[in-house]
């Protein structure tokens, strides 16, 4: 009996040890990604509730006409509504160059720069998020529309995306 008690046990601790093998258990972007990736089509925009917005980077993946894009909105510290492209404006074309949160912080994944929430979305600068700026983009209190023209422009900044 004592055996057969030690073998199920023994199992038990194997089957619990090597459960998670083979699985990867990268955090892609955030805990705040959304799982549905949005077709965007010509004559419509890709459309962001504002009350989904807080201090966490949401991140919002993207498809126009089969380029995988994704982007960032988020609020800053004074509540104000920020966006930008989920891909670094020096790093875009390695295939790494693209932000994890990591705290209260974005930290792209080719260089390791980081940025802070109040630093979305601002003019272009260096290696930071690709921003997308008010005249890209309408704002209500309800919600943000980035237009399939805006992100059809913007697709070549995709064309390495998180393929290395």
């Amino acid at each position: 009996m004592k055996k057969i008690i030690a073998a199920v046990m023994t199992t038990a601790i194997l089957i619990t040890a090597f459960a998670g093998c083979g699985k990867e258990t990268t955090a892609e972007t955030s805990e705040n990604t959304t799982n549905e990736v949005t077709k965007v089509t010509s004559g419509n925009a890709l459309v962001i509730p504002t009350d989904e917005l807080s201090e966490n980077a949401n991140f919002y993946p993207v498809d126009v006409d089969g380029t995988e894009m994704e982007v960032i909105a988020v609020k800053d510290s004074a509540g104000t509504i920020r966006t930008a492209f989920n891909t670094c404006q020096i790093c875009y074309d390695s295939g790494k160059g693209y932000y994890k949160q990591e705290g209260d912080k974005l930290v792209c994944q080719n260089c390791g720069n980081s940025f802070t929430m109040d630093q979305v979305g601002e003019i272009s600068r260096g290696c930071d998020p690709w921003p997308i700026l008010d005249e890209n983009k309408t704002v209500t209190d309800e919600e943000i529309e980035i237009s399939y023209d805006f992100l059809k422009d913007s697709a070549d900044i995709f064309a390495n995306w998180k393929k290395a």
